[in-house]
């Protein structure tokens, strides 16, 4: 280091970098300052300038003194084995010098000081212990004495200890895991005693005094407490202190922490129960229990999380007995569990929801107990009952609820919820009957009383109607069939909800929770189709669709799609189709880019609308060709726009109007798209006598391909829209492909050519030998576009583009492998010998080359297949010795590259294709192969003689797999 060149003691800093520590500083001093920094961790001996600087006072600056422990963290971190003795001991002499002036300042130092100080004294500590530093804390402790800037570094020093050697959160290496065990154990033999001594001490001396230190005193005995002997801590000494600090305001918080850290301390379930039964007994004769009467809703936040910690012990004790069958230790757990339920339900409804919220496991905890007792017995069945009422009551929105801007707060809430559907699923499961009878009480009585309700308990009751539907889970939804009680009051709930008016209720989230709840039941309305009209004008009016909430427009579009659906499939919808298109006409409307008024729906809620009328069209029972009038009348306005809205953009010059009609016409074609989904193997296109109309959409949408603008987004959607008509026009699309095809290849980047290629590989699955002359004629401009991209030049930082062309190099061996397993042997035999040459070492080079276990594994499967149509006497001239030279070593190469990973699960199935590959040079070849193999090709890769005939004759065996087990034992053998 050049500045620092043989540091001795007497050394000073260098002043005018650590001026670039101050939080002012300019960048250049900063950075001087950062330069420094790094020069003194590197030096094998400048960290004495720090030490020096710490033990002698030398700076008064805080950020200096931060500085120079940072020093002393990295030699400590990374360089103290290479300390000599001497080293060592200035090290021990530097801290504990330090914290001798700390006894003797008038104000401590900044707790960011503190806190690193602790830090470095912890590695310290555990570099030190148990040699050659075993009185470690006892020096410290002798040293600071119950001075309280002393006890403060002590307190924070024990926290990075635990932080270091005990935190379970943090994963660590085996070897310092080891380390850290062997630390505890010398720890709980030598000093965890004294240490439990000094916590005593100090708790009893500062809580009145220093409320700060004596919290975190607590704090350490909450973290030790968890690795220590627990009958050094729960005692009566020490509880009783602990519950004195329950008292205490600025203590109790911490105090109920520490106690919950005391009873999560893993133990014997039998002594548990008596820890939690002797600590619940205090609690209670000190009051605690009353919690009502405490207005403190931080403390009761704590308090609520010991009270679920408890309770949790309680169970946990209680399954481990009844699992041994220890009965009486078992009923002894469970009667302390069932006295602790009224005070967890008093926690559970207080009005604060955190509150309420920490007690939520517990409560549900406690029910899964019940539900695997005999019965329940009255006292159990009032405590059901109970926690019934309080889910109910907590689950309601409260006045301060922001339905318009949902912050953070609304979000903890709608978690809450979630936490509180557990509890009523789980409820629902140990007494159904009690949670169906009581909400049908509930909701009947808001109901009876909507228009003077509030909007919350309004909602409630509609919510709680929703969520029986997964309390109560039924088979496919079928709500209305098999028990009758339920049946017959979901029935009567039903009802009531779609005939009471409720569905007016004008506050936004009752009428999302009606229109959630009617399609939740849809089902209802095949038992009971006369509430069919009324439900459809509330979907189509002011009450939905057309609510003044866009949030409930929105959501009502997506529900009225599956409600119509459901209703379609049973023909319950027949005589509502065309008035129903008739009222959503102008919510179809395409809606122009240059709108001056917000659209009613947004263009994907107008996806939802477009999939609604597809399937009421195509679900009637009217003729084909009435079918085909409705639906040119759907499409058709969608059609005229097209051309217009084109030509615009290809004239716009403005990039944010280019946005917009693109987007305004892409929103067209996946309209149309969606409508398609309505068709089926029953319903199809042809049947529904559709088949012209969609065909006047393609020859709208095709000219898009070629627009020069926003060129991304439309070939995008178009072609989107093309997967659709394959599989829904059959062969009548077939001649839109070519024209299609060709459009799509012109000035395309490596992106569009891996969006096209599944295109094509749909084509040629599903229409095999039909498109085989399109495809003869696609294939080299498509194969060669592709090694254009492939080959364009990018940057070796940019793991985007390498990302994309991996991808592209994957989808292009999968159209390879399309191709060639698709019959149509012609395709690639027609390409000429070139070019077929050119494709196949591209096929070669991805097998060994490409370090790429997914593309080698279907280049191996390509590779199979071209043998299997090629390499016998009957195939094609020349492939046999062309298998020779480069197929069967590819066999080999690919697996014995560094870059091939035998343990990697996908490996291995490129591996059995390599196996298949074999097999199938084998099948066609026989003898050849083997002699091939035995004189020619092993031993150029110097396998001995033994071991190629162990090769070969496992080849020859029947069973594939037989090989494939081989092989990997083979490249093992083989690999450097």
């Amino acid at each position: 280091m050049a500045c620092l060149p043989g540091y001795v003691v007497a050394a000073h800093m260098d002043e005018q970098a650590l001026m670039g520590l101050d939080p002012g500083a300019d960048a250049r001093h900063r950075h001087r300052a950062m330069a420094y920094f790094e020069q003194l961790k590197e030096s094998q001996d400048a960290w004495e300038v720090c030490a020096q600087a710490l033990a002698k006072g030398l700076y008064n600056d805080d950020h200096v003194k931060f500085f120079c422990f940072q020093v002393l963290e990295h030699q400590i971190k990374f360089r103290h084995a290479g300390l000599s003795g001497g080293q060592r001991q200035l090290l021990r002499e530097t801290l504990m010098k330090w914290l001798q002036s700390q006894l003797e300042r008038p104000q401590p130092e900044k707790v960011f000081v503190r806190n690193k100080a602790a830090q470095v004294l912890a590695l310290t500590f555990v570099a030190e212990y148990p040699a050659p530093w075993p009185e470690f804390f006892f020096d410290i402790l002798a040293l600071v004495g119950l001075n309280p800037h002393g006890v403060d570094i002590y307190l924070r020093t024990l926290m990075a200890v635990d932080g270091e050697v005990a935190d379970r959160d943090i994963a660590r290496a085996p070897e310092v895991t080891r380390r850290n065990t062997m630390i505890k154990d010398a720890m709980r033999e030598r000093c965890i005693p004294g240490l439990v001594e000094s916590w005593f001490q100090i708790l009893h001396t500062y809580q009145l005094s220093h409320p700060e230190l004596t919290c975190q005193c607590l704090e350490v005995v909450g973290a030790y407490v968890s690795w220590i002997d627990l009958g050094l801590i729960a005692n009566e000494r020490f509880v009783n202190l602990l519950l004195g600090h329950m008292s205490v305001e600025e203590l109790r918080e911490e105090a109920c922490d520490c106690l919950l850290e005391i009873v999560n301390k893993g133990m014997d379930p039998v002594d548990k129960t008596k820890l939690v039964e002797s600590l619940c007994a205090v609690l209670q004769a000190a009051g605690f229990f009353h919690v009502e009467r405490e207005e403190d809703v931080d403390f009761l936040a704590k308090f609520s999380r010991l009270v679920n910690g408890m309770g949790q012990s309680l169970v946990a004790s209680w399954t481990k007995l009844a699992k041994a069958g220890v009965a009486e230790d078992a009923n002894a757990a469970l009667d302390a569990l069932e006295t602790k339920v009224a005070l967890a339900l008093s926690l559970l409804a207080h009005p604060d929801d955190d509150i309420s919220a920490n007690v939520v496991t517990f409560c549900y905890e406690y029910l899964h107990v019940l539900k695997q007792l005999p019965e329940l017995g009255d006292g159990r069945r009032t405590n059901v009952e109970a926690i019934l009422l309080a889910v109910i009551k907590k689950l309601t929105y409260d006045d301060e609820y922001n339905f318009d801007n949902e912050g953070e707060d609304e979000a903890m809430f709608v978690e809450y919820r979630k936490q509180l559907k557990m509890l009523l699923d789980r409820l629902a499961q140990v007494s159904p009957e009690l949670v169906l009878v009581t909400v049908r009480r509930v909701f009947a009585d808001a109901m009876g009383k909507w228009q003077s309700a509030s909007f919350m308990e309004v909602e409630v009751a509609i919510r709680l109607l929703y969520m029986l539907g997964e309390a109560l889970p039924a088979s496919h939804g079928a709500h209305f069939s098999g028990d009758a009680v339920k049946t017959g009051a979901l029935q009567d709930m039903m009802t009531t909800l779609v005939t009471c008016g409720v569905s007016g209720y004008r506050h936004t989230c009752v009428s999302l929770e009606f229109f959630e709840t009617v399609v939740r039941y849809d089902k209802f309305f095949v038992v009971e189709p006369q509430h069919i009209p009324n439900v459809l004008m509330a979907f189509l009016d002011q009450r939905g669709l057309r609510h003044d909430s866009p949030k409930v427009r929105s959501r009502v579009a997506y529900l009225f799609s599956r409600f119509v659906k459901t209703l379609q499939d049973s023909k319950h919808m027949t005589l509502y189709v065309e008035d129903i298109l008739t009222r959503i006409q102008d919510l179809l409307e395409l809606a122009p880019p240059d709108k001056n008024f917000p659209a009613a729906l947004t263009g994907d809620d107008q996806l939802f609308m477009f999939e609604a009328a597809g399937v009421l069209i195509v679900g009637g029972e009217c003729a084909a060709e009435h079918k085909r009038a409705l639906m040119r009348g759907l499409l058709a306005p969608l059609v005229d726009a097209f051309g217009p809205l084109l030509d615009k953009l290809a004239a716009e010059t403005d990039e944010e109007a280019r946005e917009a009609l693109a987007d305004c016409l892409c929103h067209a074609v996946g309209f149309v798209s969606r409508t398609s989904k309505a068709f089926s193997n029953k319903q199809t296109v042809k049947q529904c006598g559709c088949t012209e109309v969609y065909r006047d959409c393609l020859l709208a949408f095709l000219p898009a391909l070629s627009c020069p603008v926003q060129r991304g987004a439309l070939r995008g959607c178009v072609r989107s829209f093309l997967h659709r008509m394959i599989i829904c026009m059959e062969e009548e699309v077939l001649p839109f492909i070519p024209a299609a095809s060709e459009h799509m290849l012109k000035d395309c980047e490596a992106r569009d050519l891996q969006e096209l290629i599944p295109l094509i590989s749909q084509i040629t699955s599903k229409f095999k030998m039909q498109v085989s002359p399109f495809l003869q004629r696609i294939f080299m401009p498509l194969v060669l576009a592709i090694f254009e991209a492939l080959a364009r030049p990018a940057d070796d930082n940019d793991q985007a583009a390498a990302l994309e062309k991996q991808m592209l190099r994957r989808s292009y061996f999968t159209f390879v492998q399309t191709v060639a397993s698709s019959g149509m042997n012609e395709v690639l035999a027609n390409q000429g010998a070139e070019n077929m040459e050119r494709v196949v070492f591209t096929v070669i080079q991805g097998a060994v080359d490409f370090p790429d276990p997914v593309a080698q594994k279907t280049c191996f499967t390509v590779l199979a297949r071209l043998v299997e149509l090629w390499g016998g006497e009957a195939g094609m001239a020349g492939f046999a010795d062309f298998s020779y030279k480069h197929i069967v070593p590819a066999c080999f190469l690919a697996p014995l590259k560094p870059t091939f990973d035998l343990s990697d699960a996908q490996t291995a199935l490129t591996l059995s294709e390599v196996a298949v590959t074999l097999k199938t040079v084998y099948a066609k070849q026989g003898p050849q192969l083997l002699d091939f193999l035995q004189r020619d090709y092993l031993p150029s890769l110097h396998v001995s003689p033994e071991v190629a005939q162990e090769l070969c004759h496992v080849l020859q065996q029947p069973d594939a797999k037989v090989l494939k087990t081989y092989l990997k034992v083979f490249f093992q053998r083989a690999k450097p």
